[in-house]
């Protein structure tokens, strides 16, 4: 991984914790490289859609966008802590998933970070996953809106032949 993207990185899991943050609070003036890569990290990432700036009294402040949020969520699948464990509760998580054709770029989105999860797409809209990963999911339902395009099921109880298919995709 580049240091730039290490920077930007960095910052939209700064930017993921707080509802807005004042420009300056990123500034490190003891080491002008530094400064200067995350002010290059700040302006790419407000470039590219996923943060933006915006003044209030006499600051600017930074503050993660939806599409940031979306990175942000596949960074934390694929970083050290986002392992899954290897011992299965026994639950299955089932996300049913309905966006409409106007929001495809969502819908892709979410099926790339479902993918990415572990989750397998059984029928159409319906994927499923033994990992727990329901509470990354939870957080994006709210976050992007979506009361009703989004069911999160959280389960013990499938019937005999859907578990067959279900230990033979996951080998549990």
């Amino acid at each position: 991984m580049s240091s730039k993207s290490k920077y930007s990185n960095k910052i939209l899991k700064i930017l993921g914790d707080k509802p807005a943050i004042p420009l300056e609070s990123f500034k490190d003036e003891s080491d002008s490289r530094a400064s200067y890569a995350i002010t290059r990290s700040i302006k790419n990432l407000i470039d590219s859609g996923c943060a933006e700036m915006f003044n209030s009294s006499s600051r600017k402040f930074v503050r993660i966008t939806k599409e940031g949020k979306s990175k942000l969520n596949a960074l934390r699948l694929e970083g050290e802590d986002a392992l899954v464990p290897t011992s299965w509760d026994g639950l299955w998580r089932i996300i049913l998933l309905d966006l409409p054709e106007n929001r495809k770029s969502e819908r892709e989105s979410l099926r790339y970070l479902l993918k990415k999860a572990g989750f397998v797409c059984l029928k159409n809209s319906a994927w499923i996953s033994p990992f727990p990963f329901e509470n990354l999911f939870m957080n994006i339902k709210k976050d992007l809106g979506l009361t009703t395009e989004m069911m999160i099921i959280v389960t013990e109880f499938i019937d005999d032949e859907t578990k067959k298919v279900l230990f033979e995709t996951f080998g549990k």
